[in-house]
C-alpha cells in the first residue's frame, strides 16, 4: 500500500540524506551538506570521521553518524566510545550497528546490553537509532531485538546498514518493527528505497524516518547527481 497523500516536501523531512561509501572526501560532504539544504531534508548521516562539519548558519538540518559500522562486530566499549566521541563533535543522533550473530545465537540481553552501553555514553536528548539489519532476521528476532531497543531506552530501531547482502528494507519488516515498539519508538527505513513510491509504501507500513543516499531522485528532480552510495 502506498500512502500517495504524502507529499514530497513532507517525506524530505522524514530524510536522513546519507553518505556512508568509504572512499567519500570532506569535499562529498560539503556537496551533501549543500544538497541536503537545497532538499529540505531532516538530516545529512555521515561517517564518524568526517566530522567535525560546518552546517550553513540558519539552517534546519541535523548531523547524524554510525557507529559500530557497518558489520556491529565491534565491543560495546567501542561503539560507545564512538558514539561520545562523534556527539563531542557535533553529532546530533547516533545509528548504532547491533552485534547480529548475537541476535541469530538468541542472545537478545546481550544486544540490549550492547545497545544500552551506547545510550548510556550519549544521553538523550541524543537521538540513538538501532540499526538491526532486519533482511538478515527472521520475524521472531526482529520482533525480539526490536524489544530489546526499548528496554534500552533507544529512540528508533531501524532496518539496515544498506551493506548486508541479505539486503535492505521491506514493508513487512518496518510493519513489524512499528507493531512491536507501538509507538514507544521510531522506526527508520534503510536500504533500497530508492524512489518516491518506495517512501511513500515505507511510511505506510510505519516508518517516521527514512535513510536515503539518492535523495534528489526520490524527491523527482534528478537534474543533480547524488553523492550518496546506490546501495544505501
Amino acid at each position: 500500500m502506498t500512502d500517495s497523500t504524502v507529499s514530497a516536501a513532507d517525506v524530505a523531512r522524514l530524510i536522513d540524506h546519507t553518505l556512508l561509501k568509504p572512499e567519500a572526501t570532506p569535499a562529498d560532504v560539503d556537496a551533501l551538506i549543500a544538497e541536503a539544504v537545497d532538499l529540505g531534508t531532516y538530516s545529512v548521516c555521515v561517517s564518524p570521521s568526517m566530522l567535525p562539519m560546518t552546517i550553513p548558519t540558519g539552517a534546519d538540518l541535523k548531523v547524524a553518524v554510525v557507529a559500530g559500522f557497518p558489520s556491529g562486530k565491534h565491543t560495546s566499549a567501542v561503539k560507545a566510545a564512538e558514539a561520545k566521541e562523534a556527539v563531542a563533535q557535533g553529532a546530533d543522533e547516533v545509528d548504532m550497528v547491533i552485534d547480529i550473530g548475537a541476535a541469530k545465537a538468541g542472545l537478545f540481553d546481550t544486544v540490549e546490553a550492547d545497545i544500552r552501553a551506547v545510550r548510556d555514553a550519549i544521553p538523550k536528548p541524543v537521538v540513538l537509532k538501532v540499526i538491526i539489519e532486519s533482511a538478515a532476521l527472521t520475524d521472531d528476532e526482529i520482533v525480539a531485538v526490536s524489544q530489546a531497543a526499548v528496554d534500552a531506552d533507544a529512540d528508533f530501531v531501524k532496518t539496515s546498514t544498506g551493506f548486508h547482502p541479505a539486503g535492505g528494507a521491506t514493508e513487512h519488516a518496518v510493519a513489524l518493527m512499528a507493531k512491536t515498539v507501538a509507538g514507544k519508538l521510531g522506526v527508520k527505513a534503510s536500504g533500497g528505497v530508492r524512489t518516491l513510491d518506495d517512501a511513500r509504501r515505507m511510511i505506510a507500513a510505519g516508518a517516521t524516518r527514512l535513510g536515503v543516499s539518492g535523495s534528489r531522485a526520490l524527491l523527482g528532480d534528478d537534474t543533480r547527481t547524488s553523492t550518496g552510495s546506490s546501495s544505501y
